[in-house]
């Protein structure tokens, strides 16, 4: 895959479940979302999403049924106990117990627990006393739910043939990345053919990866993509030819612009919507394979330094929102996040009223998608949304 808007084949989502029935006012804050969801709405709104992707012939695949379908082999279990069970945490007895009890549930319920967690209240019995359970509140959790799970973009990218598993950057997504590598590493529709790397041990997300054209990549280095993380990247594509150049693109460390993603996406072969207080800032730093190193030059304008690499005389930009405070708004509301199913073709969020009429103006057409309960978490349908694979651009 080399692009991000070659006709979309097939895609990962997670339709939202129990966990996000954990999110209560005490947590919502640690566990990384702006409000308290309306669950059984937020899978309705997911459904809807994943019919309009259907309905353009993308094939979607759930990762719940895909982590539930590798568990089937027993080292894919042994890795998930591993991954869910915290012991330093957990003191000794308690892990063991967990990890028991774990053992024996078939694989539809491990999945659920490694997704939607467990409380101490909810802990197995056991025998004799135990100072962790005593310490801790009932309702504190012994495995922590994964809420932003949902966003599957973050935690795996697919760059040509390869896909590489990310390091996730705040401790309340840790875990995303061990579910995802179990499911490349063991279910058997990737065991076989997907080389993938590693997971990078310096913080990259996936939504700060933009697949600008074929061997150019912009990474954003801001809140989540740390420079080490966008650099080892960079150091792994150029060793295996997949870019030739990668731009590094800085972004404000905070939550309204935690990812390149959220304030930029491209909407069609030469064209990118954009928040367009940022829109003359943006800098890149351009990184190219030099010898057995890198050659890195810039800062320069990301607008100008993408289009020379994309060999294009200018990119089309396309502003979110109508005037300051409505591109404020709909920034927000991820107006600038939509994942492209096709040249020209966006799916994005209905409430972003002025955004949508300015891409439709500039020709691209948009399939609108409510969101009112799946924005709580601050991702839009690119966030929510793990391309696996696109046709190659002619």
């Amino acid at each position: 895959m080399t692009s991000e808007v070659g006709p979309l084949r097939t895609v990962l989502l997670h339709r939202p479940g129990g966990e996000l029935k954990r999110l209560t006012p005490r947590n919502n804050d640690q566990l990384l979302f702006d409000a308290i969801p309306w669950v059984d709405r937020a899978e309705q709104e997911h459904d809807a999403f994943a019919e309009v992707l259907r309905g353009r012939g993308v094939e979607v695949l759930l990762l719940d049924e895909l982590i539930t379908e590798a568990l089937g082999d027993p080292r894919a279990r042994t890795a998930a106990l591993h991954s869910g069970v915290d012991e330093r945490r957990l003191g000794a007895e308690v892990a063991d117990t967990l990890r028991s009890h774990l053992s024996s549930v078939d694989n539809r319920t491990l999945t659920r627990t490694l997704v939607a967690g467990m409380t101490f209240e909810e802990l197995p019995a056991a025998e004799g006393q135990s100072l962790v359970r005593r310490m801790h509140h009932p309702h504190d959790f012994a495995i922590d739910p994964l809420p932003n799970l949902l966003f599957t973009r973050d935690s795996s990218v697919w760059i040509g043939d390869r896909v590489a598993v990310t390091s996730l950057a705040l401790p309340a997504r840790d875990r995303e990345s061990a579910l995802t590598d179990l499911v490349y590493a063991y279910h058997p529709r990737f065991a076989q053919s997907a080389r993938a790397y590693g997971a990078h041990s310096a913080p990259v997300e996936g939504g700060d990866v933009l697949l600008l054209a074929p061997g150019v990549v912009a990474v954003g280095v801001g809140e989540r993509t740390t420079p080490a993380g966008a650099e080892s990247l960079a150091r792994s594509m150029f060793a295996d030819g997949l870019a030739h150049t990668v731009l590094a693109v800085p972004i404000t460390q905070t939550r309204a612009s935690m990812h390149l993603d959220t304030v930029c996406t491209m909407v069609d072969r030469d064209a990118v919507v954009m928040y367009p207080a940022i829109q003359d800032t943006l800098t890149a730093y351009v990184l190219r394979p030099s010898g057995d190193g890198l050659k890195v030059t810039g800062p320069e304008p990301f607008l100008r330094a993408a289009a020379e690499a994309m060999e294009l005389e200018r990119l089309r930009v396309i502003d979110t929102g109508l005037d300051p405070v409505t591109a404020e708004r709909e920034q927000w509301e991820d107006g600038n996040n939509t994942l492209a199913v096709a040249p020209g073709t966006v799916v994005a969020y209905e409430r972003n009223v002025e955004t949508n009429a300015r891409l439709e103006e500039a020709g691209i057409e948009v399939l609108r998608i409510s969101g009112s309960e799946l924005g709580s978490g601050r991702g839009g349908p690119r966030c929510m949304s793990s391309p696996i694979r696109r046709d190659e651009l002619d």
